[in-house]
């Protein structure tokens, strides 16, 4: 029997803390906290993070606050602006059109170089990724699903073993999640679970032209089923975001 992903599992298997210059510590503890509830979408674009206010929720001076903030501003999921502090980035249109063009070129590469190499375990893996994706999405958990679609294209970059692609694919996935929190048009924009499970199939018979083809096309619809008109986007306060932090 499988074992269920757990959120805390891919966040281990993605490494995500290689973005991060950070050592081990509060400060990376902090900065991984806020690019979850980041990705997840419990903190939207445009919030303002206090430092005052992030330190109390967490128990852990301004210093510390800060140096989470600074390392995520420099991952591009928090805006530093002088004399007002740090928020949660919010992307332009331009920005949007881009991160989706560029992952249209990356992705499809590294989908085929992934189909090449993938292990029956990494296999059994992404099967099990895909099952706590679905489970969230019949929960209702929509900001879960969309933290474990993105996920699952960092797991592919991590399965092709090429370290250049894998640090750009998190770091425009990352941005992605920002994009579909203000430009959002459809339910299934992040979670199209045919086009994953099409994947799947190609993995599962090693077949890089296929995994190249179907990562290109979903990449193309995803791009497409953004309404990319300009838009506020509206949220829970900082508090009520990261309350249970």
């Amino acid at each position: 029997m499988t074992k269920p992903v757990t959120t805390a599992d891919l966040d281990q298997r993605s490494k995500l803390h290689e973005v991060f210059a950070l050592p081990q510590g509060r400060a990376l503890e902090i900065c991984l906290k806020l690019q979850t509830a980041i990705l997840q979408h419990k903190l939207t674009p445009g919030l303002k993070l206090s430092e005052d206010e992030v330190g109390e929720i967490y128990g852990v001076s301004r210093t510390v606050v800060r140096a989470a903030l600074q390392a995520l501003a420099h991952s591009g999921l928090v805006a530093m602006e002088k004399n007002r502090g740090a928020f949660v980035a919010k992307p332009s249109i331009r920005e949007a059109h881009e991160v989706f063009q560029a992952r249209a070129l990356i992705e499809p590469a590294v989908a085929r170089l992934a189909a090449d190499v993938i292990t029956d375990r990494q296999l059994a893996q992404l099967h099990a990724h895909l099952d706590a994706e679905h489970a969230a999405l019949h929960a209702g958990d929509m900001g879960k699903a969309l933290f474990l679609s993105g996920s699952f294209h960092t797991e592919i970059a991590d399965i092709a073993d090429h370290r250049v692609f894998a640090g750009m694919i998190r770091s425009l996935i990352s941005r992605s999640s920002l994009i579909i929190a203000l430009y959002w048009k459809r339910s299934d924009t992040a979670c199209e679970s045919h086009s994953h499970h099409a994947l799947m199939n190609a993995f599962e018979k090693r077949d890089g032209a296929a995994a190249e083809k179907i990562q290109k096309s979903h990449i193309v619809d995803l791009h497409s089923g953004l309404d990319l008109r300009e838009k506020s986007a509206l949220g829970r306060s900082l508090g009520e975001a990261l309350g249970n932090g």
